[in-house]
């Protein structure tokens, strides 16, 4: 799950949460600010395209040793929404729907005989519902407007399921993003980092 730091309306306070990798941790909330970007890898067909796990392309079920496989066949779990060369931490955030992030230089075209593929990652979503990526969704790479989080200590906070069907009850629900904690609502409990053209999210008590 993602977690941060957090602060309550007060001068000085601040609100982070750190956005995660492959099922729920990891990339740094500055992510969106870092430059140079790497560029994007070219989109390839859905199947065994020319990159391993091009845009459109379907990924096997796993997060090591993770097949291309053709997106209609019973093996398919997950599409690529977004494909990168480079560190995740050095790169575009990934779509907000994106479900999970999968390093591609821990990942090996197994099926296909390609070897290992160049570093970078690939922003996946499941073919198939849950999508953890959803707004309250309770997990995904990213933050965003509609998503759940609770005090996890040590004054950072987690994301939850909405639906209260987490391991922790949902606290806050991030209702806006915003471009400055000054645009935030009078309800506003709770500042939370999201990175991305409008970087704060304004969270109100559930």
């Amino acid at each position: 799950m993602r977690a941060g730091s957090v602060g309550r309306r007060c001068a000085g306070a601040v609100c982070a949460l750190a956005l995660a990798v492959l099922t729920g941790c990891g990339h740094g909330p500055d992510a969106a600010d870092a430059a140079p970007r790497p560029a994007p890898t070219t989109a390839g067909p859905s199947g065994r395209g020319a990159v391993f796990l091009a845009v459109g392309a379907c990924g096997s079920a796993g997060t090591g040793r993770v097949a291309e496989v053709p997106c209609g066949g019973d093996r398919a779990a997950a599409r690529v929404l977004a494909r990168h060369d480079g560190r995740e931490a050095d790169g575009p955030l990934c779509p907000p729907a994106t479900d999970f992030v999968l390093h591609i230089d821990a990942a090996r075209a197994a099926a296909d005989g390609r070897g290992p593929a160049p570093q970078g990652y690939a922003c996946m979503r499941r073919l198939a519902p849950p999508h953890p990526g959803d707004p309250g969704g309770g997990g995904g790479p990213r933050t965003v407007v509609g998503d759940c989080v609770y005090r996890a200590g040590g004054g950072r906070v987690r994301e939850t399921a909405c639906d209260g069907r987490g391991a922790e009850p949902p606290e806050y629900v991030v209702a806006e993003a915003v471009t400055d904690r000054s645009a935030c609502p009078p309800a506003t409990a709770l500042y939370v980092q999201l990175g991305g053209a409008r970087p704060v999210g304004c969270a109100r008590p559930r």
